[in-house]
C-alpha cells in the first residue's frame, strides 16, 4: 500500500479515486472548487469531492495551482483533473496522469468522446509522468481494450476505471519508461456546442457514433418532427439510424416510440 494524493474533478476521476482508495492510502483529494451547476445553478461540489467526503479523505480546493502549492504526498495521480500544475509543483512529487487513451493518440480533453466519434475499434488507458507539455509525458503503464460497435462513452469510462488501479501499480514502482512518439499524435479538442448538433443528412453510422460518443453526459441534439430534442441512445439497422431514446426539451427521457405517441 503507498501512500498517494490523487487529483481528480470530473466523474472519471472520481471513479478512479474510489478504486484507488481500496487499495492505496489517499493523503489528499486535490480538486476544483464548488461551482454552480445545472438548469437551477445551484452551487454544488465536483463529484470526486463527493466521493472523498464519503470515504473520509481530506479535500484541498485551490482555484489554481502556482508556484506555493505543496503535494500533500509523494506521489500523486492525475485523472480528470482539469487544472494547469505548474512546473515547479511538478518538481516536488511524482506526478502520474491517467489518460483514457492510447497515447499518443487522443492527446487532450476529450479522449473518448474523439474516439468514439471517429469510430476507432480500440483505445485503452495510458499513465505517463506529467510534464509542462499535454499529455506528453514518458509513458510508464498501458493497457488496451476494444470499443463495440454500440458502445457508449459511459462504457469506455467504466472500463478504463476498472483497469487503471493496476496500471497506476506499475507506475508507481518506477520501472522504465518509454518516451511517447509524436508519429500519430492526435489531438482531442473539448466538445463545443456544434459537435452536438446532429445533422440528419449524415450517415447513419457517423450519427450513431456522436450520440453514443456524447451518452449518457453530455447529449447530442436535433431536431425531430419540429421539436428540439437530445438524442441518447440509438442503432444501427443496415444502413438506417433507429433511435431508441430521446429527450424533449424541459422533459424527461424517454424511449422514441413514447415521444412518437405524444406527438399524436
Amino acid at each position: 500500500m503507498a501512500r498517494i494524493a490523487v487529483a481528480a474533478t470530473a466523474p472519471f476521476g472520481a471513479d478512479v479515486l474510489e478504486r484507488l482508495a481500496e487499495r492505496h492510502d489517499v493523503a489528499a483529494l486535490v480538486t476544483r472548487p464548488d461551482r454552480p451547476q445545472g438548469r437551477g445553478r445551484r452551487v454544488a461540489p465536483p463529484p470526486a469531492k463527493q466521493v472523498a467526503e464519503r470515504l473520509g479523505i481530506p479535500v484541498l480546493q485551490p482555484e489554481r495551482l502556482d508556484a506555493s502549492f505543496v503535494p500533500p504526498a509523494e506521489a500523486v495521480v492525475v485523472v480528470a483533473y482539469g487544472v494547469l500544475i505548474p512546473e515547479v509543483a511538478l518538481e516536488r512529487a511524482l506526478w502520474l496522469n491517467v489518460h483514457p487513451s492510447l497515447l499518443p493518440r487522443w492527446r487532450g480533453a476529450a479522449p473518448v468522446e474523439r474516439a468514439i466519434m471517429a469510430g476507432d475499434e480500440e483505445t485503452g488507458v495510458t499513465v505517463h509522468r506529467t510534464v509542462k507539455a499535454l499529455d506528453a509525458g514518458p509513458v510508464a503503464a498501458t493497457a488496451r481494450f476494444g470499443i463495440g460497435p454500440d458502445d457508449t462513452a459511459g462504457d469506455v469510462y467504466e472500463r478504463a476505471a476498472a483497469v487503471t488501479p493496476d496500471l497506476v501499480d506499475v507506475a508507481l514502482a518506477q520501472g522504465e519508461l518509454v518516451v511517447q512518439p509524436e508519429t500519430g499524435a492526435t489531438y482531442a479538442e473539448k466538445i463545443a456546442p456544434a459537435d452536438r448538433e446532429l445533422d440528419w443528412s449524415r450517415p447513419a453510422k457517423e450519427l450513431h457514433d456522436r450520440i453514443r460518443a456524447l451518452s449518457p453526459h453530455i447529449g447530442a441534439r436535433g431536431e425531430l418532427h419540429g421539436r428540439r430534442v437530445t438524442v441518447w441512445r440509438s442503432r444501427v439497422r443496415g444502413d438506417e439510424l433507429e433511435l431508441l431514446e430521446v429527450q424533449p426539451e424541459g422533459r424527461r427521457r424517454m424511449t422514441y416510440d413514447e415521444f412518437l405517441r405524444g406527438l399524436r
